[in-house]
């Protein structure tokens, strides 16, 4: 049994099968094809962080391979009321198939995981988002055909997004740029980490047009995640040169593509004119979280 907990437990072979089977999946849905590999099985999603996007991408994800889905949003778990979560886990794996969590510290993925019997799929955390950027790699390589040759380029904060695309870019063979502002760099360690076993340039700039020079993919985010709106104001002031919009855009090769994980902040961290442009593929991004929140249970739990 394995769990999704960060990307850097995984190989790129392993990886590289999941953004296969999600490419097939989709493929296959268009043409009308039904699924059913899941039939009979019940994935438990437990939100602690509320989502649209990531619910009804893994709640439509396991429909349509046949399974049940049981949604928990924090106040309807033990989680809000100080039970052990070793004890909580202990018991859902005896209730679900799986278990899909979006939470705050990774501390509560981890500890879900040690004591699950059942399949562990880590959703979102403060450090990391793997689902995320496992949809993100499957639409670049439907955009650009592989990665392997490509520059993508990180631009803002250095979040749990960016913690996750320094795993990939470990893993996955190709030049990664962050260009972020002082102060906000991604986690030190995994920073770290993952040059020390990158065959490819991992680098960390202030400056985002130098960023973009050369840049096959630009990834932006939301300046102030969920449980920093107090810190947005001050955040607008220190990521204002950050923004990504139609002059910085205009230094980046005319061929490079634009991710935003969504929601957006128009006019904030891209503006409205990026967002609408061909170069953005946000909306396909978009939709690859159902496919690829398929191939991962369908490979973890089916």
């Amino acid at each position: 049994m394995k769990h999704l907990r960060s990307l850097e437990q995984f190989s790129k072979a392993e990886l590289m099968e999941l953004i296969n089977r999600a490419i097939e999946l989709k493929k296959e849905q268009k043409a009308g094809k039904l699924h059913t590999q899941l039939t009979g099985k019940t994935v438990g999603l437990i939100f602690e962080k509320p989502s649209t996007r990531t619910r009804v991408s893994f709640e439509s994800a396991m429909y349509g391979l046949g399974g049940q889905v049981i949604f928990l949003s924090g106040r309807d778990t033990q989680l809000a009321r100080s039970e052990p979560l070793k004890d909580m886990s202990r018991v859902m794996s005896r209730y679900v198939d799986g278990m899909v969590v979006r939470t705050f510290g990774q501390e509560v993925v981890e500890e879900l995981a040690d004591y699950a019997s059942v399949p562990v799929i880590n959703a979102l955390t403060n450090l990391h988002h793997p689902c995320q950027v496992l949809s993100d790699m499957m639409t670049v390589i439907e955009e650009k055909g592989s990665l392997e040759e490509l520059h993508i380029v990180w631009l803002g904060d250095g979040n749990n997004m960016a913690n996750s695309w320094l795993q990939a870019a470990a893993i996955m063979d190709f030049k990664l740029t962050l260009a972020c502002p002082e102060g906000y760099e991604p986690d030190a360690e995994i920073l770290e980490a993952s040059k020390k076993i990158a065959t490819k340039p991992i680098t960390l700039v202030r400056d985002p047009k130098a960023a973009v020079a050369d840049a096959d993919v630009i990834n932006v985010d939301v300046w102030a995640s969920m449980g920093m709106e107090e810190e947005q104001a001050q955040r607008l002031k220190i990521f204002e040169d950050y923004q990504l919009n139609s002059e910085l855009l205009g230094k980046a090769p005319k061929d490079c593509i634009v991710l935003h994980c969504l929601p957006a902040h128009r006019d904030e961290e891209i503006t409205d004119g990026v967002l609408e442009s061909e170069q953005c593929v946000a909306f396909d991004q978009a939709e690859n979280k159902m496919h690829i929140h398929k191939s991962i249970l369908e490979k973890l739990i089916g």
